[in-house]
């Protein structure tokens, strides 16, 4: 699973985990974990979207200057 981690090492997390939160707080930890990944990912994805849009006006501006310079 994970490099230099093994099963062991796992159970002793997960049990540290589960005496330091209690186990009614652990769903609670993972609802907000899983918001938090969610969150990243749209805002990677509208970075994304962001760049490649920019990129096409760029690319658009040079083609129409091309295209002006060319006639």
């Amino acid at each position: 699973m994970f490099n230099g981690i093994g099963t062991t090492e796992i159970i002793i997390i997960a049990i540290f985990v589960l005496v330091f939160f209690g186990a009614k707080r652990i769903p609670e930890l993972a609802k907000g974990l899983g918001q938090g990944i969610k969150e990243f990912r749209q805002a990677s994805k509208d970075i994304k979207k962001e760049i490649e849009d920019s990129s096409k006006d760029i690319d658009d501006a040079i083609n129409h200057e091309e295209n002006k310079t060319s006639k």
